[in-house]
Parts: structure tokens; sequence; C-alpha cells
């Protein structure tokens, strides 16, 4: 009896729980240690992708086409190193999925991040990082729109909606996520899951800031356009 016990699964509601705190302590510990420096980045996107830019401003002079090369670039590697992180936690079974969740938190924000910047926005101020959690959590499928008025207060804003999308995600992946209770095939699943989750977050954060992108095209575009006709020589 005592040995059936031992190995009966764990109720649903109990992996959610794990898999919600191992989200929320994951996510907060990305927001406060897991940042993609910009120089950086900027360095990357001129020389590995071949973008003809000085600055992350510069993104709005490029053909969008190419923006979301990129894009498509940047989410498939996310997915493929998330996957290879899962296959190896995924060997612990369920046993992993806290310290996986971690890590593949971290690979996700990265990934949300370098998407931010690539399509021109920054995170240097209070609200430009509220912007950046703003787009993670419409990436979690999260309406955060009653909070906006408050997200200049990034130090209570952001674990506000850090929790709101630990509730969201633990209980959309909790389905999946027990398939890694089958020890022989728990690397394989984990890997799969890992690298379909970054892909799902990278193409909803995608969508996020590439209709932020065009919005902003469009009003660089109406500027240049009334200095056109105030410049212009009126005839006599």
């Amino acid at each position: 009896m005592a040995e059936q016990i031992r190995k009966s699964p764990p109720s649903k509601s109990w992996m959610r729980h794990r898999i919600e705190d191992g989200l929320r302590r994951g996510l907060q510990r990305a927001y406060e240690t897991v940042k993609v420096d910009p120089s950086r980045f900027l360095f990357q996107l001129q020389t590995a992708y071949q973008l003809p830019v000085s600055g992350f401003q510069g993104v709005y002079a490029v053909e969008i086409a190419r923006i979301d090369d990129t894009a498509d670039h940047l989410i498939r590697a996310g997915m493929k190193i998330a996957a290879a992180e899962g296959a190896g936690f995924g060997l612990g079974g369920f046993l992993t999925i806290v310290p996986d969740l971690s890590i593949l938190a971290g690979i996700t924000l990265r990934t949300i991040q370098k998407l931010s910047l690539l399509y021109g926005f920054e995170f240097n101020t209070d609200e430009e990082t509220a912007e950046l959690w703003i787009a993670a959590a419409s990436a979690a499928g999260v309406d955060i729109s009653r909070e906006l008025l408050e997200k200049e207060v990034v130090s209570r804003f952001v674990p506000r909606v850090i929790r709101r999308i630990a509730v969201q995600a633990s209980g959309e992946v909790v389905e999946k996520w027990s398939g890694r209770l089958i020890p022989l095939a728990s690397s394989l699943i984990g890997a799969g899951l890992n690298y379909y989750f970054v892909r799902a977050w990278g193409e909803r954060a995608r969508a996020h800031f590439r209709k932020r992108h065009l919005q902003v095209r469009q009003q660089l575009a109406a500027e240049r356009a009334v200095i056109t006709i105030s410049s212009t020589p009126r005839s006599s």
C-alpha cells in the first residue's frame, strides 16, 4: 500500500502550484539578473544579421521584411537553446521541473528583450521596462489593461505582472508538462515542450512589438510629411 502511494502521480492542482511557483521565481530572477546587453546585441545585429543601423532608432529606416526575418532567426535561436536545456533537465523527470522553469524563464525573457530592441524599443527607463513586461504579459496571454495607469511604478507593477503571468501560464502548461512524469520519455518531452513554449511566447511578443513598431513608423512618416510641406517654398 505504501509503495502504491509513493508511486502515485502528484495531483494536477499540486503540479499547477509547483509550475506556477517555478515560473514566478524564474521570471522574478530573470527580471533582476537576466538582461541583454544592448550594445553587444546591436553589434550582433550589425555583423551577424547585416542590418545597416548605427543605433536602435535606425531600425525604423530598415525594410520591415528584414526586421521580421531577423525576428524569425532570434525566436528560432531561443527555441533551440530551450530545447537543449529541456532535454538535459528532462532526464530528471518531474523533480527537475522547477529548476527547468527558472532557466526557461530566463531564455524566454532574453528572447523577448532581443525582440524589443530589434523593433526599436529599448528598456533604459522605468517606463520602457514596464512596456517590456506589458509585452511579456501579452506573450503569456494576460490582459493587464486595468494596471496600465500604474505602469510607471515599476517596483510594484512588475512583481504584480509576474504573478499574473505565472498564474496564466501554469494553467496553460500543466496538462502538457504532466508527460514529464514518464521517466524514459521525459527528456524528449522536455525538449519539445520548451521548444514550443519559446516559439509561442516569442511569436506573441513579436506580434506585440511589430504592431507598435508600425505605429511609430506611421507617426514618423507623418512628421516627415509635415516638415516637407512646411519647408516647401510657396509660389508668389
